[in-house]
């Protein structure tokens, strides 16, 4: 059955790791969910590069942290926050791609 982030997912998050950096946060709603994505790494570096036209070397992360039931991915940002051009400063907007993610479950 396939699940989306909708389903999966409490919060789903960007922000700002300095002007260079962007975290992306996903907080699971359940343990259950949480642990089958885990188990099964189902957020790794190809389907993040995917969702976001990346190469998976630009990654620098993903980490899952159990205690809070969360995954936390860590990309460059494109475009150095406040530089011209730049149309999210604080990278708050930068976790839309992560919504297209769906998994086997």
């Amino acid at each position: 059955m396939k699940k989306s982030m909708f389903e999966l997912a409490r919060v789903v998050r960007s922000k700002n790791a300095g002007p260079y950096e962007l975290t992306l946060d996903i907080i699971f709603k359940n343990e259950e969910d949480f642990n089958i994505v885990k188990e099964k790494n189902l957020i790794n570096k190809t389907s993040i590069a995917e969702v976001y036209h990346i190469k998976e070397g630009e990654i620098e992360n993903i980490i899952y942290f159990d205690p809070a039931l969360a995954v936390k991915i860590l990309l460059p940002r494109r475009i150095v926050s406040g530089s011209p051009g730049d149309s999210d400063v604080y990278g708050a907007q930068q976790h839309a791609p992560l919504l297209k993610l769906e998994f086997d479950i």
